[in-house]
């Protein structure tokens, strides 16, 4: 789906694929016609994007066989689907029963992770519409934020640099620009706009940046335009934004409050928890250790489990909506388009309390991209698609 900003930029809408669990590429294509299809027609749309979550295995085997790349693509356009941007974060296993950490693995310190971006890159050129400006790829944080040594930081500035230099020759043998975002995530090394404003300052940033995900920024109690004139002052580009929702509740220490939160404390991804405070939030890294005692409960918390966005939580919960409204009109709502590729990205899905099945997480899904194009277009932009 394709939207235009008032100065002209044309702003790609997607939702990521992650929320599926195929691991192989006869899976991937079933998803297409399972899911993305009927996303589509369910909004009337003649193309929407789709922001692809390809494990590890796949990115190797389409890397090494440009036919099959040329194949997914004629699925893609008989399809009406297209894809600007990949989500190279979670590596391989993001469906396993426990996820958890595992998901920040192989990290940037490892050779892996860089073979695998690039790999990803150089799918995307392949992948990429006529007419897309460039492709995005989005990565984990840099790392966990443990063990953090001066070793391991100079592996990750190195790997940086050979990042930049395989982005540049990609671009040059292709033609196609393909840009990294790296997402910040509590608990990891680049955990709030402050530290990737630190830890990326000697980036290329003609080939990376940031990729800003509104729930995490909500649960770090980011407000969303100093996050984004901190970003701009270090000149880090917003390569990319992930729009999404996190989990809020006033008065945590309510008993009403911890049955309702009680629900979330599944066991397949991390939920980072944060509770507000004068200075910083404070932290766990997990919901269950906020219930069990490990946060005062004094003052508000949010969670990092991504919620549909454009649904209301049941009371006292709330999802961070309002949030992420602020934080696209900080980004889309000026004069000047702050990002240009969108990305819904609500993994979550299987393991929601009611869990939906397949045609109602179609119906889910289309109601998130409608939401968002919705807000979108409310902020000036329009449509650049015809059903």
């Amino acid at each position: 789906m394709r939207l235009r900003h008032p100065d002209g930029t044309t702003v790609h809408l997607a939702y990521c694929t992650n929320v599926h669990p195929a691991e192989d590429l006869d899976g991937i294509v079933a998803q297409l016609s399972r899911f993305a299809e009927p996303v589509r027609r369910r909004l009337g749309a003649g193309r929407i994007g789709l922001g692809l979550w390809l494990a590890a295995p796949v990115v190797r085997a389409l890397d090494a066989d440009p036919g099959a790349v040329r194949a997914l693509r004629a699925e893609l356009d008989g399809r009406g689907l297209e894809v600007v941007t990949l989500n190279a974060f979670p590596y391989t296993g993001f469906h396993a029963p426990t996820v958890k950490k595992a998901v920040y693995r192989p990290d940037w310190t490892e050779p892996a992770r860089l073979t695998h971006t690039l790999a990803a890159a150089r799918v995307l050129t392949g992948l990429l519409p006529a007419g897309a400006a460039r492709g995005s790829v989005s990565t984990l944080p840099l790392a966990w934020r443990e063990p953090a040594s001066p070793d391991r930081h100079d592996l990750l500035r190195r790997h940086l640099d050979l990042l930049a230099e395989g982005l540049a020759k990609i671009a040059a043998d292709t033609g196609r620009p393909v840009r990294v975002g790296f997402e910040p995530e509590p608990g990891c090394l680049i955990e709030t706009t402050a530290q990737a404003a630190g830890l990326l300052d000697a980036v290329d940033r003609e080939w990376l940046g940031v990729c800003l995900d509104t729930c995490h920024l909500a649960v770090a109690f980011e407000e969303p335009g100093p996050a984004l004139d901190r970003l701009a002052a270090a000149r880090l580009p917003v390569v990319k934004t992930q729009a999404s929702c996190a989990v809020h509740v006033d008065r945590p220490a309510d008993p009403g409050a911890r049955a309702a939160l009680s629900a979330f404390a599944e066991q397949r991804f991390l939920h980072q928890t944060r509770e507000a405070g004068p200075d910083a939030p404070a932290a766990v890294d997990d919901l269950p250790e906020a219930l069990a005692g490990a946060l005062p409960g004094e003052r508000p918390w949010r969670v990092h489990y991504h919620v549909p966005v454009q649904r209301d939580l049941p009371p006292p919960l709330r999802s961070t909506r309002p949030e992420l409204a602020a934080a696209l009109t900080a980004l889309l709502g000026g004069a000047t388009a702050r990002t240009d590729h969108v990305e819904v990205e609500t993994y979550t899905w299987p393991v929601l309390p009611g869990a939906p099945g397949a045609g109602d997480l179609a119906d889910g899904i289309a109601g998130e991209l409608a939401w968002t194009r919705d807000t979108l277009t409310g902020l000036g932009l329009t449509l650049e698609d015809t059903p």
